[in-house]
């Protein structure tokens, strides 16, 4: 079978490629080259020329073709502007999951069935369920299943996930085995665009006519204090609020509007109600079904009901800590992903 192998220069996906061509599919190893932003050989950040170096020795080493790909026009419209954009509407992005639900299993799956390929491979923990539904990897610690609720099934019917089934230090392992040169390199965990990690500075940038300043209040609406741009706010954050109080404060929510950001106790962050939009349905859950809710990336499944599918209304059974708009709201019946979407708004 032809494969693309999606390839970030990292172990894990260095490993997918390498163990495809070990079972003697026919590889061809595809680094998305998606921004100019500075690479920081730090290792928390990904896509650099290191990486693509270490893609690149790794083909060499398993005897497959290799490609850099440019897709620095999608990779801007479809995340750079998503994310500074989501931002300046008051409410908090995850890159990642853009970046799987339009790039790599939209645009990198049309430019691998434009080479001849039968299937994509790619390096993420998680697995395709038969008939193109997803579940989590065995490695929960390692799972992304979080990450890719926007994939459509047609999408996961074409997709491999090999490394669902391992836990990392097997994946490890198999680097070592087959003497990758990245073999123990260290994970990438940042935004890769925002090398500095200052989301602030990239949304001014980005978006220089956005005017950001207003007033930090309470609940009550008194002021407290003013900001010089409310993007630089996310719902739980304590730290940076620039509000002198006797007792600790945290983000309430953050108007685009009004450009208020209201701050208060943390008592006032739990909440158990939630609507979202953009939903994606792999199946729609049966009433007696026991579905929980995931709403960050490793965070808690909470236990829930759906009320309502048009829109997304999702109750909680136990009041959830920081419940963000922007954020995924993700739905699990046992390990299995039923669905997702995206919060839009938060409900008492």
């Amino acid at each position: 079978m032809k494969v693309v192998v999606a390839m970030s220069g990292g172990v894990d996906s260095s490993v997918t490629a390498a163990l495809m061509r070990e079972a003697g599919h026919e590889v061809i190893g595809v680094h998305m080259k998606l921004h100019d932003a500075p690479a920081v050989s730090d290792g928390k950040h990904c896509c650099g020329l290191d990486d693509v170096l270490d893609a690149r020795r790794v083909a060499e080493r398993m005897n497959f073709p290799f490609y850099v790909m440019d897709l620095q026009r999608e990779f801007k419209k479809a995340v750079m502007d998503y994310f500074a954009d989501t931002y300046i509407r008051g409410a908090t992005p995850n890159p990642c999951i853009q970046c799987n639900g339009v790039l790599k299993f939209s645009v990198l799956l049309q430019r691998a069935a434009a080479l001849g390929a039968e299937a994509l491979a790619t390096g993420h923990y998680a697995r395709v369920l038969p008939g193109g539904g997803l579940a989590m990897a065995v490695d929960a610690n390692k799972d992304q299943s979080y990450f890719l609720f926007p994939v459509r099934r047609s999408a996961l019917q074409k997709t491999l996930f090999p490394l669902g089934e391992m836990t990392k230090a097997e994946v490890r392992e198999h680097g070592r085995r087959l003497g990758l040169i990245n073999a123990n390199k260290p994970e990438s965990q940042e935004v890769c665009f925002i090398p500095d990690d200052n989301h602030t500075r990239f949304v001014r940038q980005h978006r220089p006519d956005a005017d950001g300043a207003g007033e930090i209040v309470d609940e009550s609406g008194a002021v407290l204090g003013k900001h010089d741009g409310y993007w630089r706010y996310t719902i739980g954050q304590r730290r940076g609020l620039g509000v002198s109080s006797s007792t600790p404060l945290y983000v309430l929510s953050v108007d685009a509007t009004s450009r208020r950001v209201t701050v208060g106790p943390h008592e006032r962050l739990f909440q158990q109600g939630l609507e979202a939009y953009g939903v994606n349905w792999f199946r729609k859950p049966a009433p007696d079904e026991d579905i929980r809710c995931r709403l960050r990336h490793r965070g808690a499944l909470h236990p829930c009901a759906i009320l309502s599918e048009d829109p997304l209304t999702i109750r909680l059974t136990a009041p959830a800590r920081a419940i963000a708009p922007g954020q995924a709201a993700v739905l699990y019946v046992g390990d299995e992903v039923v669905g997702g979407g995206w919060i839009r708004r938060v409900l008492d």
